[in-house]
C-alpha cells in the first residue's frame, strides 16, 4: 500500500486506531520535508536588510505568509547593523537587493556602477520638537539647536538646507547649530532638552509622536515648498541592472511578494500586533503611530510624473551644490512594469 493511502486510512479510522500517533507523526514529517524540498527548488533572492529596519518588517511578513514561495522564489535575508554594510554587501556580490535612496544610486551610476532603483516608500524624514515649542516652520529654526540623524550628506538634511536657502534666504548650517548622529543619540538629546528640534527618520518620529512629541514638518512638506508636487519616493529597492536583466523572474517574484506583503500591512492591524516585538514598540500608541506612517508611505503611483518630479528635485539640489550634477544618471530608475 502506498504511504499516502495508508496515512489516509489511519486518519479516517480516528485517534483510537492502531499506530495512529505514529502515522500522524510520519505524515507531519512528510509534509515538512516536502515543503522544505519545494522551497529549496525555488530560485533564491538574497536581500540585505538592516536588523529590525523597515525592510526587515516587510520580509518577516513575506516569509511568514510564504509570499516568496507563492511568487516562485525563496527569500534569503541577510541582516546587517549599518546601511553602509548593506551597500558593501551589494557591491561585493553577497546580496542581490538592498534598500537605499536614488541620490546614492545616481552617484554610483555616474561612477560606473550599474545599480538601479524601484520605489519602496514615500515616507521621509520628519522634524520633531518637544510639546509647547514655538517651532512651526523652517524660519523658526534660525539660531536653534538642531539634531540631525545621519551625516551632513543625508538627503533629508540636504533638502531642508536647500529649502531654507531658496525659500527663506538663509543657510541652516550657519543660521542654526546643527549636530549629527545616530537615531538613538539624537532622540536622547531631544528628550533631555539638549537640542530644540530633531530631523529624524520617519519611524523614529512616529514613535516620538506616540510618546507626546510634536511633528513640526516632514521633508515631503519641504519638497512641496520647492515646487515638487508629488510625494517622491526617496527610498527604494536597489539592485544590479545586469542581475535584473539576467534574472527577470526573480525580480518579478520579489516585487510581487513585496506588494503582497504591503497589502497585508496596509489592512491588517493583527499583523502589526504580531511584528510589534520586531519593531521594538513600547506602547499601543507608538505602534499605531508607526503603523499609520508606514501605510501612508506605501507607493501607490509611480510613473512619468513621479520621475519628472524626482528629476526636478535632483536638479534643484545640483544647482545648490548639494549634489555633484543637475541631472540624474541614466538608468537610475529601473524600467519595470507596474506591480
Amino acid at each position: 500500500m502506498k504511504l499516502l493511502d495508508k496515512i489516509a486510512r489511519v486518519i479516517r479510522a480516528g485517534p483510537g486506531s492502531r499506530n495512529h500517533l505514529f502515522i500522524m507523526a510520519l505524515a507531519s514529517l512528510w509534509l515538512l520535508t516536502g515543503s522544505l524540498a519545494l522551497a529549496a527548488d525555488k530560485p533564491v533572492v538574497r536581500v540585505g536588510a538592516l536588523k529590525s529596519g523597515t525592510l526587515s518588517w516587510e520580509l518577516e511578513v513575506i516569509v511568514r505568509h510564504h509570499l516568496d514561495q507563492t511568487n516562485g522564489i525563496q527569500i534569503s535575508e541577510i541582516d546587517t547593523q549599518r546601511a553602509e554594510a548593506t551597500e558593501t554587501d551589494l557591491r561585493e556580490g553577497r546580496v542581490d537587493v538592498i534598500l537605499s535612496n536614488w541620490f546614492w544610486v545616481s552617484q554610483q551610476r555616474a561612477a560606473g556602477a550599474d545599480w538601479t532603483f524601484v520605489p519602496f516608500s514615500t515616507a521621509v524624514g520628519v522634524l520633531v520638537t518637544p510639546p509647547g515649542t514655538t517651532i512651526r516652520s523652517l524660519p523658526d529654526l534660525k539660531g536653534r539647536r538642531l539634531g540631525v540623524v545621519g551625516t551632513s550628506h543625508d538627503e533629508n538634511w540636504l533638502i531642508l538646507r536647500l529649502a531654507a536657502q531658496q525659500r527663506y534666504g538663509f543657510d541652516l548650517s550657519e543660521g542654526s547649530t546643527a549636530s549629527f548622529g545616530p537615531p538613538a543619540a539624537i532622540t536622547e538629546r531631544l528628550k533631555a532638552g539638549e537640542i530644540d528640534a530633531a530631523l529624524t527618520l520617519w519611524q523614529i518620529a512616529a514613535r516620538l509622536e506616540g510618546d507626546g512629541m510634536r511633528r513640526a514638518l516632514s521633508v515631503n512638506d519641504v519638497v512641496h515648498e520647492l515646487g515638487v508636487s508629488s510625494d517622491v519616493p526617496l527610498l527604494g529597492y536597489v539592485f544590479s541592472e545586469k542581475w535584473a536583466r539576467a534574472n527577470p523572474s526573480r525580480l518579478e517574484g520579489f516585487l510581487h511578494a513585496a506588494k503582497d506583503a504591503n497589502a497585508i500591512l496596509a489592512t491588517s492591524d493583527t499583523e502589526w500586533d504580531r511584528i510589534a516585538p520586531l519593531i521594538g514598540m513600547h506602547s499601543p500608541a507608538e505602534l499605531a503611530s508607526v503603523r499609520d506612517a508606514f501605510r501612508a508611505g506605501i507607493p501607490r503611483h509611480w510613473g512619468p510624473a513621479g520621475r519628472a518630479d524626482a528629476e526636478r528635485l535632483y536638479a534643484l539640489l545640483g544647482k545648490s551644490g548639494a549634489e555633484p550634477g543637475t541631472r540624474l544618471a541614466p538608468g537610475t530608475f529601473f524600467d519595470v512594469a507596474p506591480y
